[in-house]
């Protein structure tokens, strides 16, 4: 995802430091997410094949995973 708002800030030299430190802790942040969906993705992966789940039911399974998704991002907005 993308976030499309644009954003103009006037800055000036005294303020590459603090870029840094946004850029910087906006690349943690994104770090972070991708490694708890990747984390999520595991543990359904290991569920469907544990529970030996057909087809049907995995789908049914990531679907509700991306409803969760959909409402945790729209809580962020």
């Amino acid at each position: 995802m993308r976030n499309i708002e644009i954003r103009t800030t006037k800055t000036g030299p005294g303020d590459a430091r603090l870029n840094q430190l946004l850029t910087e802790a906006r690349m943690e942040e994104r770090r972070a997410r991708a490694e708890v969906m990747a984390s999520r993705m595991v543990n359904l992966a290991n569920h469907i094949k544990t529970n030996q789940l057909d087809i049907n039911e995995a789908l049914e399974l990531l679907l509700q995973e991306s409803e969760t998704y959909r409402h945790q991002a729209m809580e962020i907005h």
